[in-house]
């Protein structure tokens, strides 16, 4: 197959197959989205959503090596001295 043909069969995915690539919530999908960082989807009729999955293994991608680069931002981890229910017990220190 050409190049050109290639190019011109881009594929594209529904809903339920991108859950099974990205594990996220619909929400944080829509967020991202709507942000700029994440692949927009696009309607191929009024009730059908796609993306395209070349744009979604693109960003897996990107993600990937910004991961293995140290550049994403993570969050915190939780001070669970601070919780309200379940208070973490101080273990009695035997020395």
């Amino acid at each position: 197959m050409s190049r050109e043909a290639q190019t011109s069969l881009r594929k594209t995915i529904r809903r339920q197959q991108l859950r099974e690539i990205v594990p996220l919530a619909d929400t944080t999908i829509y967020d991202m989205e709507q942000r700029g960082e994440f692949p927009q989807r696009f309607y191929l009729t009024s009730r059908c959503v796609v993306w395209d999955l070349a744009e979604v293994e693109a960003w897996l991608e990107a993600r990937r090596q910004a991961s293995r680069a140290k550049a994403l931002k993570r969050a915190p981890a939780p001070d669970v001295r601070l919780r309200k229910s379940r208070p973490v017990r101080q273990q009695a220190r035997t020395s």
